[in-house]
C-alpha cells in the first residue's frame, strides 16, 4: 500500500549539526514496530509506516532517556519525515494525496524501498 510523497529537498544546510547522519533527504524509512516503555517519542499511527526524508533536523539529545533523568547521550539524528495520508489511513484516507510530516529519531527507522 505504500504511496511516498514527492519531495524537494531543503535548499539550506540543516540547523543544528549532525555528525553522521544515516538517511539523506529524499530517502524512503519505515517507522520501526518495536515497543518501549515510558516515554515515547514516535505516535503510534506512524509505526510501520513508510514516508520520505524531508530534512535532517540535527543531532539532538534521545528525549526518551532524558525523560528518566538520563545524559541521553549519544545524540542521535533527528529528520523531518513525510508520509501521505494513503500510507497512514488506506483508503480511509479522505484525501490520500495529503501529507503529514513527523519529526522522528533515527533509532525508530529503518530503509525502506521506495
Amino acid at each position: 500500500m505504500t504511496s511516498l510523497p514527492h519531495v524537494d529537498p531543503p535548499a539550506f544546510p540543516p540547523p543544528y549539526p549532525s555528525a553522521a547522519p544515516r538517511f539523506a533527504p529524499g530517502d524512503a524509512v519505515r517507522v520501526a514496530t518495536g515497543h518501549a516503555p515510558g516515554h515515547i517519542r514516535t505516535p503510534w499511527y506512524l509505526r510501520g509506516r513508510v514516508g520520505r526524508v524531508e530534512r535532517i533536523c540535527g543531532d539532538f539529545a534521545n528525549p526518551e532517556e532524558l525523560a528518566f533523568h538520563r545524559s541521553g547521550l549519544p545524540p542521535r539524528a533527528l529528520y523531518r519525515v513525510r508520509f501521505t495520508m494513503k500510507e497512514i489511513w488506506g483508503e480511509r484516507a479522505e484525501r490520500g494525496e495529503d501529507t503529514l510530516d513527523a519529526e522522528i529519531f533515527e533509532h525508530w527507522l529503518e530503509a525502506a524501498e521506495g
